[in-house]
């Protein structure tokens, strides 16, 4: 009976084995938020319905508030990326704009807004329902970060230096995976999702130990933008001819930056139980001086 291939990289095939494709801790919890999230644009539907059954001032105030209401969900949605990308760094700069809170205003001007009405001549029970959606907003999605992650023992200004370049790094991944998208191959998706979390791994490991940024920034700078550039030419070429050979020497590109994203993150850490044991042989050595027996 024949069998249907499916080799390393075919599209149904397994996903290539790297380190750190074991999906991160609340990754589930995120994916449950996502669905509340989505949930949220739905709200300003009604709405729409209510709008063109009334005046031309009640269309107007409806149709607004049904457009703050998306945003909210909108903002809330990026201020969720923003919160797993933070949890999954351990050197990290609080986000520059406060998504979450900004959404849970937002849906507590939309709701009162819609709320309002100017028949009943009060804006005691719309200035309520607002603020009564504020706070479930709150108590659902809570509130963004607010400080800094840092490592202890290490100055502010190595870490600093750290999160950009990790966020550098972050950027042209996310270009990566925007890119291959538009080339609508399942299987080179995956490619690129596997080297990503090779690359990640490099991050993870400069976060660690800052002292690893010099030897590691040209592969997060340097090739990383190098393969988003390559990325974004070849989705473009193969989105429009499906060119096997492009296909086929992207892959290859993909496999010699992996192979050498693993080779350098090893060198790292290879380096670091290098200087642990050089620390040990000199702490040994003064504590003998001292006259204190090391067993």
């Amino acid at each position: 009976m024949a069998e249907r291939y499916g080799g390393k990289y075919s599209p149904d095939g397994p996903a290539p084995k790297t380190g750190g494709s074991r999906a991160p801790a609340g990754t589930a919890r995120r994916a449950f938020g996502a669905a509340r999230v989505n949930l949220l644009y739905l709200a300003p539907v009604p709405l729409l319905f209510r709008a063109f059954g009334q005046s031309a001032t009640g269309m107007a105030r409806d149709l607004i508030a049904a457009a703050i209401l998306f945003f909210a969900a909108y903002t809330l949605s990026e201020g969720l990326k923003a919160e797993a990308a933070f949890d999954a760094r351990k050197v990290a700069r609080r986000p520059a704009l406060p998504r979450k809170i900004l959404a849970a205003v937002l849906s507590g001007l939309g709701v009162a807004l819609a709320a309002y009405s100017p028949e009943a001549g009060s804006l005691l029970d719309p200035l309520l329902y607002g603020a009564i959606a504020v706070a479930l907003h709150l108590a659902a999605f809570g509130i963004d970060p607010m400080a800094d992650k840092n490592v202890e023992g290490i100055d502010s200004f190595q870490q600093d230096r750290v999160a950009r370049v990790v966020d550098e790094a972050e950027e042209q991944l996310g270009r990566m995976g925007d890119a291959i998208g538009r080339a609508g191959d399942r299987g080179l998706e995956r490619r690129v999702e596997a080297f990503q979390a090779t690359a990640r791994q490099m991050c993870r490991k400069v976060e660690e130990d800052p002292r690893d940024l010099t030897a590691a920034r040209k592969f997060l700078v340097v090739y990383l933008k190098g393969a988003a550039d390559a990325t974004v030419r070849f989705a473009d070429l193969y989105s429009r001819g499906r060119d096997a050979q492009a296909k086929a020497d992207y892959t290859a590109l993909l496999d010699d930056l992996e192979q050498n994203f693993s080779a350098k993150t090893e060198t790292l850490m290879v380096s670091d139980r290098t200087a642990l044991d050089v620390e040990i042989g000199v702490l040994r050595d003064r504590l003998k001086r001292e006259g204190v027996r090391v067993e």
